[in-house]
């Protein structure tokens, strides 16, 4: 069994302090249009938002090449207090509806006001300690659920979306055995896919091959009481090297260097997931459909694996069809020469092959 992670990316625009608090100041401003021509006293003024002057100062700044930090931190205060005061208008209008009547907002307008709160606080929290980081972060309102899985890759150090762990079978087929939003370590997740992979074919794998970060002490001793081989350097300091152990360690060297060599069919599985079947730009909203489009996208690349069995096993059975016809042939033209020639005793003249007609 190989196991591995990767992060399914789901398809957002790139977070910034400053545009998630413009696109939320914009979603406050139209719940306060709804708001006010829906509601009772349709005569009383519409609060004020001043959306025409955060406009300008919202371009202001963005349209700066590189605005410095100082300019940054006076742009997100003065998004913060617009869309502080217009909370503030929204909690006033709401408040003329009793308990449990309904709010004449659409649903997913109503679900995105649900978000608008804890997105000021985190932003809030964020500017007044001067930090750029908090738990369990928003960095996008129509999918608050999304987090940001900071990597550390080449030119990518951080990705948005689900990371996934998965484990893969000599024979190609691939399975999704975890999937969490927010960020975790993978080699937690080892247990649980060795116990599923048991569920599955109903054996423990012969091996475990992984990288370093699934060779904690926990899990090779998991693996080590179910008699499961971890592909991985040893823990602790290499032994010395003597005359008597030189070729034993050179031998456990390059076995080692084949079986990390072993791993690059999980990687080539996630390329293939990736710019085949786009796994890196789920277009998914809600959580449980991104986690259906997810399954979805390694249903299918293991169907494809199925579909390469079945056409070679297509093809052995015409092979084997095709012998036995011809194997059936040949006897029909033998017993009809053994007929022939025991009709015919008294003459028996030599065998011409040609006449068989094999």
């Amino acid at each position: 069994m190989i196991v591995d992670t990767t992060v399914a990316e789901q398809s957002i625009r790139f977070p910034t302090d400053l545009g998630l608090l413009n696109e939320a100041r914009e979603l406050s401003e139209r719940i306060i249009d709804e708001l006010h021509a829906n509601s009772n006293r349709p005569q009383k003024k519409k609060p004020r938002t001043y959306r025409e002057i955060t406009r300008k100062a919202y371009l202001s700044l963005v349209k700066l090449k590189r605005p410095s930090s100082k300019k940054r931190r006076a742009g997100i205060r003065k998004q913060l207090q617009f869309l502080h005061r217009n909370l503030g208008h929204i909690e006033t209008m709401l408040m003329e509806y009793p308990y449990g009547a309904p709010i004449p907002l659409s649903n997913w307008l109503l679900r995105r006001y649900q978000v608008l709160p804890h997105l000021y606080h985190q932003q809030y929290e964020m500017y007044k300690t001067n930090t750029r980081r908090c738990d369990n972060r928003i960095v996008n309102i129509s999918q608050p659920h999304v987090r940001p899985i900071i990597r550390g890759k080449q030119g990518k150090t951080v990705e948005f979306g689900p990371k996934i762990s998965v484990s893969l079978t000599g024979k190609g087929l691939a399975h999704v055995d975890q999937l969490h939003w927010n960020a975790r370590h993978e080699g937690h997740d080892l247990q649980r896919q060795v116990e599923a992979y048991q569920k599955r074919y109903g054996c423990y794998p012969e091996a475990v091959i992984a990288d370093k970060a699934y060779g904690s002490r926990d899990n090779r001793s998991f693996l080590e009481q179910r008699n499961i081989r971890f592909a991985g350097k040893l823990l602790g300091r290499p032994p010395k090297i003597t005359p008597e152990n030189k070729i034993g360690m050179k031998r456990r060297k390059v076995q080692r260097q084949l079986e990390y060599r072993e791993r690059i069919p999980i990687e080539g599985k996630f390329g293939q997931g990736k710019y085949g079947y786009r796994l890196n730009n789920i277009r998914a909203k809600r959580a449980d459909t991104s986690v259906a489009w997810i399954n979805s996208i390694f249903l299918v690349m293991n169907l494809l694996v199925l579909v390469q069995v079945f056409i070679c096993l297509k093809k052995f059975a015409f092979k084997v069809a095709l012998r036995e016809a011809n194997m059936t042939e040949f006897r029909k033209v033998v017993l009809e020469y053994t007929r022939q020639f025991r009709s015919n005793q008294s003459f028996c003249p030599a065998v011409n092959k040609s006449s068989l007609n094999f």
